[in-house]
């Protein structure tokens, strides 16, 4: 086994681990915090420990949060508004503003998004047309350079040349 362990570079001990299920304790716990989940969606890991220590449950907030992930519930309240420009920022004009688009290569978009990968992002920018929603260009890079994006421009410039 040492030696079999040694080829495939994992641990012995992970080898003879046996995951351990939910407790009876912590599926009652479960039960609870989705009932009171339910009446009061925006308690959370804090608040939520409060109302269980009420109820006679010996609880603390860490506990509470990590059922709490584990079922997916998080707590539903305001958030910070966080994209509220700053004063004296420039706002720019939309230019599109009361354009009828009715007709495909009329107008054109592009959007740059990250894909979150096992080791690190990969970047995608996509050309779209806006009225057909047909994706006209795409490409992937590992890096946040203006080049893949100047490469998926100039890829749909010149198949509408061809």
């Amino acid at each position: 086994m040492v030696r079999q362990c040694q080829l495939l570079d994992i641990s012995r001990s992970g080898l003879y681990y046996e995951p351990v299920g939910v407790s009876d304790e912590d599926l009652n716990l479960m039960k609870l915090i989705d009932k009171q989940y339910m009446a009061t969606p925006f308690y959370g890991a804090r608040k939520m420990a409060v109302w269980l220590k009420s109820e006679c449950h010996r609880v603390n907030r860490k506990h509470v949060r990590r059922l709490m992930q584990l079922m997916g519930l998080r707590a539903i309240y305001r958030r910070p508004r966080t994209s509220k420009p700053a004063p004296g920022n420039k706002i720019y004009p939309y230019l599109l503003n009361g354009l009828k688009i009715t007709r495909p290569n009329q107008v054109w978009c592009a959007d740059v998004t990250y894909i979150p990968m096992e080791r690190g992002f990969l970047y995608l920018v996509v050309i779209m047309d806006w009225y057909s929603r047909y994706v006209l260009s795409w490409r992937l890079s590992n890096t946040l350079d203006a080049d893949f994006c100047v490469i998926a421009s100039d890829d749909k410039v010149d198949k509408n040349n061809d």
